[in-house]
């Protein structure tokens, strides 16, 4: 039987493991920082004008699939307590070349979150008129707003290397604040600015089904709502992770889910009818830009808006800083798993893994080229996010079938039937987001196999000791799923050919699920397999104290 405590305990030094200094508060504020960040300074206002007053609906739904997918992660993270947590699961499961495809998914999210965080910051600081200059008219940055966005992404590079204990330290305060006021402008707003009528009176869902859908994905809720894997992906430095990842990843929803729901009601029903006499597409008022800020000077509460601007620092900030930190354990992951070089995994006397680090600053620096504006790389990261969420339902169908001796501290109620859901959940708001954005995406995936495929070839050519076993036969079905989900936005009416009509073209993403999801539990590794994969990175993997 394999054991996942079994690593042997070494020192913090260089080239050593990673250090368990977080506990079960610093492993929850870790993925509440996460969720709290830029999505709550413009998820209610993005989500209103593409689904009316109707997103109540979608942030709802947004956050029951949020919650699906946290219930299996939660069982995962207790199981495997390592670091880089979601790139690993498709590994066990299904061998190289679905560990390899599913850790770039996880690494292309984690990266591309911190950019988006800076870009928030720097969106907000247009209120003040020596920042106005960072930003063009559409958004995009202009070279002093590139050259902030440089310098930010260094701030949240240089903190990291601090080290585990003293970002937890740093992500906790930041949290605690990141949580108070989104409450108190709830609270504050809501008294004497509540106006039932706003959610009838253009209509409650003027755009319909569709738009309720669209804005999911689109409008930034499912990308407001990520952020719960940060505790698994720090499972490696929890002082008890079978204990406390899976409280600290469902605690982190709860709270964020709440939050945010709250928050679109007020801001729906705080908002004075001529904003958007003319319908909810249309809808206008002076500092806009500064969604919550520009709410609260319109409604009277002129220091309330000096707050929201500071919080449009700290909020975003804390968000980049931890996705900062999840990018360089991702790629940890990665490297222990043989499919990038060992200089990933190698870490300095604060067990950090330094050369993670400053690649995830890099690639970082290059999102801001591509994708210049807050708006144009939510969708993109949605996509990326749920794409690497997706393997860990696939991951738990084997776990529970081949393995189901393994030591479970959390046991996912109705598994069977939630597993499979929540993997047709992950596609369809994969599929919600649009055509537009999943040709970028996979644009994107086939550079990450052109990275991590050469590098492969060149361990196994080179007969290296970690090179990656790919095992096709257990991955058969990874072509097919990409290629049919991309096919199937092609063809449908979210940005599509419109070829599939609303609820059909759900229904086939509905029953191609279900296919792949059942093809990959039959093709899995075999349980031999699964168990030597488990022991070559956990056992390998030494935690330091």
């Amino acid at each position: 039987m394999v054991s996942v405590d079994s690593a042997p305990e070494t020192k913090g030094t260089p080239g050593g493991g990673l250090r368990r200094d977080v506990g079960l508060i610093g492993l929850m504020w870790a993925s509440v920082g996460s969720i709290i960040g830029s999505g709550w300074l413009y998820g209610a206002e993005k989500a209103v004008v593409t689904a009316g007053p109707a997103a109540i609906i979608s942030w709802i739904i947004g956050a029951v699939a949020i919650v699906l997918l946290a219930l299996v992660h939660a069982e995962l993270g207790g199981m495997f307590p390592v670091a880089g947590g979601t790139a690993r699961y498709p590994h066990y499961a299904f061998g190289g070349l679905a560990g390899m495809s599913f850790g770039w998914f996880s690494w292309l999210q984690a990266a591309t979150v911190a950019p988006i965080e800076v870009e928030a910051m720097i969106g907000y600081a247009g209120h003040w008129s020596w920042a106005k200059g960072f930003q063009h008219a559409d958004g995009t940055l202009t070279a002093s707003g590139l050259t902030v966005a440089v310098f930010l992404m260094a701030v949240f590079v240089a903190v990291n290397f601090f080290g585990v204990r003293v970002l937890a330290f740093t992500n906790s305060a930041a949290t605690w604040w990141k949580i108070a006021v989104p409450l108190v402008a709830i609270f504050v707003i809501a008294v004497g600015n509540f106006h039932p009528g706003n959610f009838t009176s253009e209509g409650f869902a003027p755009f319909g089904a569709k738009g309720v859908l669209s804005a999911i994905s689109s409008s930034g809720i499912i990308f407001a709502l990520l952020g719960f894997e940060q505790a698994i992906q720090l499972a490696g430095e929890s002082r008890d992770p079978k204990r406390d990842l899976p409280r600290a990843t469902l605690g982190s929803v709860a709270i964020g889910a709440v939050i945010y729901v709250l928050l679109q009601l007020v801001f729906i029903a705080a908002l004075p009818h001529s904003t958007f006499a003319h319908g909810w597409a249309k809808l206008h008022f002076e500092g806009i830009s500064g969604p919550w800020a520009g709410l609260a000077t319109l409604v009277g509460l002129g220091w309330l808006s000096l707050v929201l601007y500071l919080d449009a620092v700290v909020s975003p900030g804390g968000t980049g800083l931890i996705y900062t930190t999840a990018t360089s354990r991702v790629s940890f992951g990665l490297a222990k798993n043989g499919y990038l070089p060992k200089v990933f995994a190698r870490t300095d006397r604060r067990g950090v893994p330094w050369f993670g680090l400053i690649m995830s600053f890099v690639t970082g620096v290059v999102c801001f080229l591509p994708f210049p504006s807050w708006q144009e790389l939510v969708g993109f990261i949605t996509s990326a996010s749920v794409l690497m969420y997706a393997g860990a339902p696939l991951a738990y169908g084997v776990f529970a079938e081949r393995l189901p001796h393994l030591e479970r501290p959390y046991r996912l109620p109705a598994g069977k039937v939630i597993a499979p859901l929540s993997f047709v959940v992950a596609n369809l708001i994969i599929y919600w987001a649009g055509w537009d954005t999943l040709w970028r995406l996979g644009v994107a995936i086939v550079l990450g196999y052109l990275l991590l495929g050469a590098y492969a070839w060149y361990a196994v050519a080179a007969g290296l000791p970690d090179a990656p076993r790919l095992d096709w036969k257990a991955a058969q079905w990874l072509p097919v799923y990409l290629l049919g989900l991309g096919l199937i936005s092609w063809q449908g009416g979210f940005g599509g050919q419109g070829h599939l009509a609303l609820w059909w073209d759900m229904l086939v993403v509905t029953a191609f699920s279900l296919v792949i999801y059942y093809w990959a539990k039959a093709t899995a590794s075999r349980p031999e397999d699964i168990e030597r994969s488990i022991d070559e990175v956990v056992v390998t993997e030494a935690p330091a104290h």
